[in-house]
């Protein structure tokens, strides 16, 4: 495989990396989104929120951290080709 060949599958892989974490960041904004209308709704001391809504909150956030530790490797890597 030569030079250009692999910058151009990097580019494209990073390419697909940043459209992952906007849908990540898109998810957790519905997540908040949900969050808040719940909480408003019930108009309550303290609201009822499905057990799953921080779990999935959490999913997001780690994937969020993943997306950027294989953002930074691939760029490290591609300023040293």
């Amino acid at each position: 495989m030569s030079l250009e060949q692999l910058r151009h599958l990097l580019a494209g892989t990073l390419d697909a990396l940043s459209t992952a974490r906007s849908h990540n960041v898109r998810a957790r904004e519905l997540l908040d989104d949900y969050r808040r209308v719940v909480t408003e709704v019930q108009a309550q001391a303290q609201p009822w929120l499905p057990r799953e809504l921080d779990s999935a909150v959490e999913q997001i956030e780690a994937n969020d951290a993943r997306l950027d530790t294989v953002y930074g490797l691939l760029t490290s890597y591609d300023s040293r080709l």
